[in-house]
């Protein structure tokens, strides 16, 4: 069995991105996550997460997830899981990993897969939501397929977007944070926006989206939770990263079906209809540069798969 210290280095963004892209054009078996509340006493409620995936005859993995919203208030990680890679022949426990890394990877690198497929290829400004472990994830992965020349922060505590504003400077990127009353203003200016929140509000509004833009919403994961308003839901074109478990499991879909603002049909295609050429993507829509889309992501197992096997193999390279 095999553990590293050295995840991310294993994990580079195109190669990843690719990686993810590649796998859903395979066959592969991946149920819908387990998913389950946990009472919190004295806090907010929290999810365990528990998600396999297996290719057979190759590999199978399982990812366990904690998420934890009230430990901002802690000053803890959300967020905290592990993963397990065994052979797809024997059962061999081949390479535990850090699910944490596993997770901020794949989920910034299928953010990035998703604005490579429905953004505007001149995209050059990025409006980040939210300032946690998977934000800053997304910055880099999103600047590995767009020429992006400034990125906006939002978030809910300034401080950490402070921080994150202070940290991206010194990667070099030209960026500074959006006042709490300023998301509006911060909205209409971006090209690309992404939403890396655990928000059971609205945060990006319809009215406020200006045409041509890309709007990524990777962090509502349950039905409770919600990031963009029905307005820009009915407005834009509407991709998933998968159909089923995202008309399932988000209130961003959930919620603007259950008013009538869209129904399952809106969403035009997911990574599967992409990735095999089945949709073109933005190529393919009506208006083309000026189509307002949206990217919808619950995650799936598949792509952690993805990523092990690519750490896994460049591992034993």
């Amino acid at each position: 069995m095999i553990e590293t210290n050295n995840l991310v280095e294993l994990l580079p963004w195109k190669e990843l991105i690719e990686s993810l892209n590649d796998i859903f054009q395979q066959e592969y078996n991946c149920p819908i996550r387990h998913h389950h509340g946990i009472n919190v006493p004295g806090s907010d409620e929290a999810t365990l997460l528990l998600m396999p995936s297996w290719i057979d005859g190759q590999y199978i993995g399982v990812k366990q997830v904690n998420v934890f919203p009230g430990n901002h208030r802690r000053g803890m990680p959300g967020l905290s899981s592990h993963y397990l890679l065994s052979s797809g022949e024997t059962g061999e426990l081949l390479a535990r990993l850090d699910g944490n890394v596993i997770t901020a990877r794949r989920t910034a690198a299928a953010s990035a897969l998703g604005t490579r497929y429905l953004s505007r290829p001149d995209s050059k400004r990025l409006l980040m939501v939210g300032a946690g472990r998977v934000a800053r994830n997304v910055v880099p992965a999103t600047a590995s397929i767009r020429p992006i020349e400034h990125v906006d922060v939002w978030n809910i505590s300034e401080d950490n977007a402070e921080k994150f504003v202070s940290e991206l400077k010194g990667q070099g990127y030209s960026a500074r944070r959006v006042d709490q009353g300023s998301l509006e203003e911060a909205v209409g200016q971006a090209d690309i926006i992404s939403c890396a929140t655990l928000s059971k509000t609205p945060l990006i509004l319809g009215d406020w989206v200006k045409e041509g833009t890309h709007v990524d919403l990777i962090g509502s994961f349950t039905p409770k939770m919600r990031e963009a308003d029905d307005t820009l839901m009915s407005k834009a074109h509407v991709f998933a990263d998968f159909r089923e478990a995202a008309l399932q499991e988000t209130g961003d879909l959930i919620d603007p079906i259950r008013s009538g603002a869209i129904s399952e049909a809106s969403v035009e295609a997911d990574f599967i209809d992409l990735s095999k050429g089945v949709h073109a993507g933005r190529a393919g829509l009506l208006g083309g540069d000026k189509a307002i889309t949206v990217f919808k992501a619950v995650g799936s197992s598949i792509e952690d798969l993805a990523a092990a096997i690519l750490a896994y193999n460049k591992l034993i390279a």
